[in-house]
């Protein structure tokens, strides 16, 4: 299959402390992967550097094509990106977040109304274009986030802890516009504190002080640590870390 993302060596250093310490791996068009670890694990600033963010110290990594250090903005344009803590402007309505993140990642001019008003009625949002997004349901904030996030067709959505905060019933609707995605030849790259949601992925990478301890499907995983789920999985791996932040 085709290799959308590609990281050989991958190091991130903050004067002696390794924040991100030679990951190597490979990730595939339309797979949902799981990016998980604790806190102070090294996830963010893996995913900071993946989205052409923040320059490796050393070693190498490929999105969409482009190497990370020497094409960041084609990384960018190649890929779109949601954040539990932001995605959306809060003080536009919902219309005028989508055409100004069509605008944002690049979608022609003439095209942006079309495709405005096929988001709206997709997502059952057409009364609600003139709604403030500040006034929107969590569920539906996060809905129209992703759907934003994806609007352009990039080749990866990078999802950082999206759901936090949100019901199990709306976190399970959410995964289901995930698997849309997937299906659509999108991968998506996804951190997450919910093991339950850990689960749905195709492959999961573990990371401990800032390595990957383990990487394989969540049921290849579980059989090789012999435990039935992935909570188990994660909690033996995490005792295993050192450092706290």
């Amino acid at each position: 299959m085709e290799t959308v993302i590609e990281v050989q060596g991958l190091t991130k250093s903050f004067g002696s402390f390794k924040a991100v310490d030679h990951l190597n791996f490979k990730v595939a068009k339309g797979e949902i992967f799981g990016f998980l670890g604790a806190n102070g694990a090294g996830k963010t600033t893996a995913m900071r550097m993946l989205c052409g963010l923040s320059k490796p110290t050393s070693g190498s990594a490929r999105v969409a094509g482009y190497d990370v250090q020497l094409n960041p903005e084609k990384v960018k344009q190649n890929i779109g990106y949601m954040s539990q803590r932001f995605s959306l402007y809060d003080d536009l309505k919902v219309e005028e977040n989508i055409r100004l993140f069509a605008g944002i990642y690049g979608i022609p001019r003439p095209l942006i109304k079309t495709q405005t008003e096929a988001l709206l009625e997709k997502l059952h949002f057409t009364e609600e274009r003139n709604t403030m997004v500040r006034a929107l349901p969590l569920g539906w904030k996060q809905k129209l986030a992703f759907s934003v996030a994806v609007f352009h067709q990039p080749k990866v959505v990078f999802l950082d802890e999206p759901t936090g905060g949100v019901d199990p019933v709306t976190r399970r609707q959410f995964w289901e516009l995930i698997y849309e995605a997937a299906a659509q030849g999108i991968t998506v790259f996804v951190t997450t504190h919910y093991m339950d949601e850990a689960e749905y992925c195709d492959r999961l990478s573990m990371m401990v002080d800032g390595r990957i301890e383990a990487l394989d499907s969540p049921q290849q995983l579980k059989e090789k640590m012999g435990v039935a789920s992935m909570d188990e999985v994660f909690r033996l791996l995490a005792r295993k870390a050192k450092r706290t932040e």
